[in-house]
């Protein structure tokens, strides 16, 4: 079954903990939780103390996402903050091999994030290095973005380029996912969905994660 992965970037930041705990209670997998520093994309979210303060009210897995410059001087800060998983960008790093060998040093999962228009061939030499890999399916920076159609087809090859060299690393997609389209995403080989807009603006969430999860169910 997928795992679904609301991120609080579409949550209300004034009720910041109630939405967190209406998608925990209504049967989310992890917590995607988006950091952005002004530079590497043109918006500006939040820092290790308020993933600190969230990791005290919520059990999920916090999946962590760097959208940001440097990240190898902030791999730590995030990991004692309650990091569960952390995804770095390969265009932020020169030096992607000690990136991902800094977040595991920390016992915790490394995933690589791809922007819409980074190949997949960026991963050949890292893939016993990564415990995740996430396709950006929008420009990343703000939410309620449309999904890019091209992104389909790109799920699609890392699909198949991973069963070509036998590695089961979870693809984890991210941007305009919907009810609308998550079951076409899922066929293309994602395992795990990113999903604010859809979930945290739905008139029932629970019931909407019910559905996303059935997604893949007849695949």
């Amino acid at each position: 079954m997928i795992k679904i992965a609301p991120s609080i970037l579409s949550a209300n930041f004034a009720n910041l903990v109630s939405d967190i705990k209406a998608v925990e209670d209504a049967g989310a997998d992890m917590l995607h939780i988006d950091v952005m520093d002004g530079h590497f994309v043109p918006n500006i979210t939040i820092g290790a103390p308020v993933v600190k303060s969230l990791r005290k009210v919520s059990g999920l897995i916090f999946d962590v996402h760097l959208m940001i410059e440097k990240p190898e001087s902030y791999i730590k800060d995030f990991a004692d903050a309650g990091a569960d998983i952390i995804s770095v960008h390969a265009e932020a790093s020169r030096h992607l091999h000690r990136l991902l060998q800094m977040i595991k040093s920390e016992g915790i999962k490394a995933s690589l994030a791809l922007n819409p228009a980074t190949p997949i061939n960026v991963i050949e030499h890292l893939l016993d290095d990564i415990d995740m890999i996430l396709i950006m399916s929008v420009n990343p920076g703000f939410g309620g973005q449309e999904f890019i159609p091209a992104i389909y087809e790109k799920i699609s090859l890392l699909k198949e380029y991973l069963l070509k060299k036998n590695k089961s690393i979870p693809i984890q997609v991210d941007g305009g996912i919907g009810l609308s389209n998550i079951k076409k995403v899922c066929d293309c080989g994602a395992e795990v969905i990113v999903s604010g807009s859809a979930i945290f603006r739905s008139e029932n969430v629970k019931e909407t994660i019910r559905l996303m999860k059935k997604a893949d169910e007849d695949k």
